[in-house]
């Protein structure tokens, strides 16, 4: 395992075209891996950010004829780094919903991990915003831990970010690095992005690695920015702010066991009863 690792967290303005996006992609990795990044993330829903059900479900990705994979498969090649794939759109077969699938890729274009987006978004937010993920999206079932040659990285995507559980979990199972590539829209990004990412970094004593959409998108949707990478006593160590770019650090992976030291609550678990009304 290595000591040190220059992660990079892609900030993108993601359009509802598959190919422009690729491209996008592929030119800010390049620039991140010449800059140093071993690891290298793109947001949630990086390859297409189509809005209308009917056009997104005719471009998602499908595994049997894959497009956006093999453009992933063969960027890693190329530049050697690990790459995470946020999430794309995929087609499952049998299914009249899509998959919120993240893929991890290994330097050899190898898929190391996938992981289905298990939370699904269905919310009515203030000014007329509403959301049902769920009714394009199959909510996944499995959580995903990778051993990379520098971490144990676990994957989760947006929504998940508000579910605890599921991160103590991960981090009980062995994650060192956790993954949260996100499209949060602007009202609860100002709300609470900061202060849930950092929460989470805090109880698992984690690197959270958080690269996010930003701007304005296909039929006036709106996402915050401000990708994160937070060390694990949760600071901050880099912050995209609003516009598109790189957002890079060096993650010293000592300071993981260091936060744990000294605050070990993952070994403290104690059993209790379910609460009930007194």
């Amino acid at each position: 395992m290595v000591d040190r690792i220059t992660v990079a967290c892609l900030q993108i303005s993601a359009g509802r075209e598959v190919d422009p996006n690729l491209q996008t992609i592929g030119d800010m990795t390049r620039r991140a891996r010449d800059a140093g990044a071993g690891f290298i993330l793109t947001p949630e829903v990086a390859v297409m950010l189509e809005p209308k059900r009917e056009p997104k479900f005719a471009k998602a990705e499908d595994e049997a004829n894959p497009h956006a994979i093999s453009f992933f498969a063969e960027l890693a090649r190329e530049t050697g780094a690990w790459l995470l794939a946020g999430s794309m759109a995929v087609k499952l077969p049998d299914e009249d919903r899509l998959a919120n699938r993240s893929y991890l890729f290994a330097p050899d274009g190898g898929i190391a991990a996938r992981y289905d987006k298990i939370h699904m978004f269905d919310v009515d937010l203030a000014g007329g915003e509403s959301y049902r993920e769920s009714s394009q999206f199959r909510p996944g079932e499995a959580t995903v831990v990778v051993e990379t040659p520098f971490a144990r990285v676990g994957l989760t995507v947006c929504y998940d970010l508000r579910f605890p559980a599921l991160y103590r979990a991960l981090a009980q199972a062995g994650a060192e690095i956790l993954t949260i590539p996100s499209a949060f829209a602007v009202a609860t990004g100002r709300a609470h992005w900061h202060t849930l990412l950092r929460a989470r970094a805090i109880e698992t004593g984690c690197f959270v690695l958080a690269p996010a959409q930003t701007g304005t998108h296909a039929e006036g949707r709106k996402t915050y920015g401000h990708s994160l990478i937070v060390d694990p006593w949760g600071e901050v160590l880099a912050d995209g702010g609003e516009a598109v770019g790189i957002v890079t650090a060096e993650l010293d992976l000592g300071r993981i066991a260091e936060a744990r030291r000294m605050v070990p609550s993952l070994q403290h678990d104690r059993p209790f009863a379910p609460p009930r009304l007194a």
